[in-house]
This record gives C-alpha cells, structure tokens and sequence, in this order.
C-alpha cells in the first residue's frame, strides 16, 4: 500500500482510535472499490481515482471525528453512500480519505401520527420500505437507483424521483437532517429549528443549501423524512404513437389533465423505441408502426386511481394513441429499476454487439422547447458516433418533474464502450457532453434536473447557469470549508480559494 504523505502513521493511529483497526480500510481492494461510479471512464485511468483508505463510521459522532482529523491535518475527504450517482460526485479527484456511511443504516424513530421516521443515512428506500410497511406507510422517493442508492446519496444529489409528480422529489420529502461540517462540528438543518417541520419562515432556509452540494460540505449521517399512506393502487398504462409529435401533444395533456394521483408522465422518442425494439430490452412489443411511446402513472386510494385513470385512458384515446395492455404496461413500469442490475450491450456501426456500459446526460427542459432540443441532442451523439465507434445513442426520454408540465426531466441515454475508450474518445465525450449541456443552457433549461452537473465537461458551463449565484456559491464553500478538505475538485469550487471571492 502507497499512502499520501500526509497520512502519516500520527494519522492512521488516530482514525483508528477513532473508529476502531476494523473500519479503516487500507486494502488495495477496498480502495478499489470505492473509486467506481456507473458513470464510464476510461479503464486505462481507473488508479487516477483510488483514495489513500477507507473509513466505515457508524455513528455521527465518529463521522465527526473522522473529520475533525482531516481538516488538523489538511487531508481530502470523500463521502460515499450508495455510490450510484451519474456525475462522480462519490469519485475522489485528489485521492484522501472515502468516507462509506453504509453501516449508518438503522431506523431510529417511526413516527405514524406524525407520519414522519428518523433513519441513518446509509439505508436504501427499498430496505426502509419494507420495515414501513407494516405501519401502511411508505417513503416515496423512487429513482431508477432505488434499490441500490442510499438516503444521504439523495441527500446530497438532491435527487429527482420517478413518481415526483405526486409526491415531490427527495428536497420535499427530507424535512431535516444531521450534518457534519468540515470542522467536526455537527448542525442539524431543515425549515426551522423543529426535526419534522415542513414549513417555517425563521431565518435562512438552509435545507436547500446543503442539499445537491456532492459532498462538498460536509457530511449527512441522519434524516428525517416525510411518509405518506402506502398507495391502495398503482396505475401505469402504457400507449403506442405512429410519429413522435403525437406523443408530445399527448404527455403534456395527461400533465394538465389535473387529475390528484397523478405522479408523472414519460415520453420515449424514436430513438429510445428503436433501441428497445432491437434487442428485446423491455417487455413492450415493438411493431414497425410504433413510433413513439407514453406513459403515464397514478398512485392513490383504488376509487381514485380508478376515476383518475379514466380519465387519462380518454385524454390518450383522443390524442390518437393505442394502449398495450395490463400486462405490458405493468410489466414495463414494474422494470423501472432494472437499469442499474442489467447487463447491457450496443452497437458498434457495423451491427457488431459489443459490452457497453450505460451514461445519461440529463437537465431541466421546459416543454415548449422539448423537440428541438432532442434533435439538437441526437445530432451531437451522432457527429460523436462517426468519428469513434465506441458509442451508440440509446435514445431519449422526457419526464415531467411537477403536476403541471411546466418542465421535463430530459435525458439521452448513450452506450459507452468502456474498455476501448482511449483519451481521444474521452475527450470528445466531454466535449460532447459541454455541447449537450449548451443546448440545454440556450434553450432556458437548467443543465441537470437529476443528477448533478459536477462531471468532467457540463461543469464549465455552471458558472455561465448560475451567473452572480455561482459567486455566492464559492463564497459559501469557502467559508464553510476554509482548507478546502471537502470533496475537492468538484463543481469548479477550487477558485474559491484563488479568485478575490467578493459577492
């Protein structure tokens, strides 16, 4: 093992007298696995990003210690949850120390009056569902990720849900968590002082703050979340479109039908419906005509659902669509979370298969602008396909994030070859994906509405997104982390420590 210099013995001893010899983790295996992400990168680079060890706290008072010891002596820190993000926020650039939460996974306080619980954050929604289920409650926050991401990941993405529609995304349902500062000093934020209050107008609202920060804060060790009554029906009708301007017309009409268990709608394109046609990658049979698909979901008390679905089988009946069934459509919605287990492969330009690895560049579209930011997209992967033949266009889907169709969740879905992307192949995907970000930017969107935009490439253009916002952004990071320990590296934050810093 090769340790940074300034991970002295002095230091190994006090982080073991801190957590005890068995949660420092100084293997190179245990390195090795915390320096992944499902984002690709090339093979070639992987030691770029193996942290000097590994910590496992179980408690916020170790996290705090562990901390305590990196900011005395200087050393980078990474926190790691699930380790599923898209945008390398659990990546160490400058190596350190990888803080894994995973054995904060307890559930320390249910709540059925309040309808609130009080978790560690090293726990999957998955897991924690299942122990809510007997109280008739759940926690609604439902990625692609979800049996896999933890609830301090989210926190600290800031996450976008899949059923967001109905029950928000992860800043609406945390209401508070406990956070470790780069100091070792432990707060607690949320909206108030109180752990389960929704709403106050006390002083700063921090909670928002210190969400979607990608660990370059601090810490979070545990949260209190918002439950809702565990839905008595689910809906997810599934209707196939001859062209793709139908299917457009008709998401944003099931958006505004204002049905009360609406939790979302997706449109896939062309793209993503000759993808799934070609090698059987979901449960939806694609004939020749099929040009385009929605869906819709509701969650909800079965007479609802049952009105509301109504409603929405006749808004898409009008709108020319053809509807495939109960057991396609709830086949396919059931598969939501398949992504993340499933084994996939591409194609090379001659119809080779070939291994490729899964990325998704999103941001936040409004809808007028949809069409012509998918085509844009779609012609940036293409001009990247024919110079290197190493990628394939997965096609695309748009989501809408709120109840009223005002903006969609926009993602492209690329096959990456990852182990024959050489540094020129990476290159152009990061330029690639600063063009797709561009577009995202000159057509008022936002560049991610998911996953964060920390990553090689998109990040130079926060500063253009964020305008006078960024500063504030810089001035908060330097004031919270004078030495710069927390998650160096990302989002551009080292200016903070170079550039004059006036707001």
């Amino acid at each position: 093992m090769t340790l940074a210099p300034e991970l002295s013995d002095r230091v190994l001893g006090e982080l073991v007298d801190a957590l005890g010899g068995e949660y420092v983790l100084t293997s190179k295996v245990a390195r090795m696995n915390r320096a992944r992400v499902p984002a690709p990168f090339p093979v070639h680079r992987w030691r770029e990003r193996i942290p000097d060890l590994v910590v496992m706290p179980g408690s916020t008072a170790e996290v705090a210690e562990v901390l305590r010891v990196a900011h005395a002596h200087r050393i980078p820190i990474v926190p790691r949850d699930g380790g599923t993000g898209l945008t390398d926020g659990a990546v160490p650039e400058r190596r350190g120390i990888v803080v894994d939460v995973k054995r904060m996974n307890d559930i320390r306080e249910i709540d059925p009056v309040n309808r609130t619980c009080t978790v560690g954050v090293g726990i999957n929604m998955l897991k924690l569902n299942e122990e809510l289920a007997p109280y008739g409650l759940i926690y609604p926050d439902d990625p692609a990720s979800y049996p896999c991401s933890l609830v301090g990941g989210r926190t600290g993405t800031s996450g976008w849900s899949l059923i967001g529609s109905r029950y928000g995304h992860s800043r609406d349902l945390v209401l508070s968590f406990e956070f470790v500062l780069p100091t070792g000093r432990v707060i607690r934020v949320g909206d108030g002082g109180g752990a389960k209050v929704s709403k106050s107008s006390s002083g700063y609202q921090l909670k928002h703050l210190f969400m979607g920060h990608q660990g370059t804060l601090g810490i979070a060790t545990e949260a209190t979340l918002k439950l809702y009554p565990k839905p008595e029906a689910e809906l997810s009708p599934f209707w196939a479109f001859p062209d793709y301007e139908a299917a457009y017309r008709c998401v944003q009409q099931l958006a505004h039908a204002g049905i009360a268990t609406f939790a979302g709608a997706v449109l896939f394109d062309e793209w993503k419906v000759a993808y799934l046609r070609r090698d059987d990658e979901a449960y939806i049979p694609q004939p020749a005509d099929v040009r385009a698909l929605v869906c819709a979901v509701a969650y909800g008390h079965e007479d609802e659902v049952r009105a509301g679905g109504r409603r929405l089988m006749r808004i898409a009946r009008d709108a020319g669509a053809r509807y495939l069934g109960d057991e396609i459509s709830q086949g396919d919605w059931a598969a939501r979370h398949d992504r993340y287990a499933t084994p996939l492969h591409g194609r090379t330009k001659s119809g080779q298969v070939a291994p490729m690895s899964w990325h998704c560049e999103d941001a936040a579209i409004n809808y007028t602008e949809l069409p012509q930011v998918r085509l844009e997209w779609h012609g940036i992967v293409e001009r990247l396909r024919e110079r290197f033949d190493v990628f394939d266009d997965w096609g695309m889907f748009c989501y809408t994030s709120a109840d009223t169709g005002v903006d969609y969740l926009t993602e492209i879905d690329v096959g990456i070859w990852e182990q024959n992307l050489d540094d020129d192949a990476w290159a152009a995907w990061v330029d690639a994906k600063r063009d797709i970000a561009e577009v995202a930017l000159r057509y008022g969107g936002s560049i991610s509405a998911c996953h964060g935009s920390c990553r090689e490439g998109e990040v130079d253009l926060v500063p253009m997104e964020l305008g006078g916002g960024y500063d504030v952004m810089l001035a908060v990071k330097r004031a919270i982390d004078p030495h710069n320990i927390m998650n160096p590296g990302k989002y551009g934050l080292d200016r903070a420590y170079t550039s004059g810093g006036d707001v």
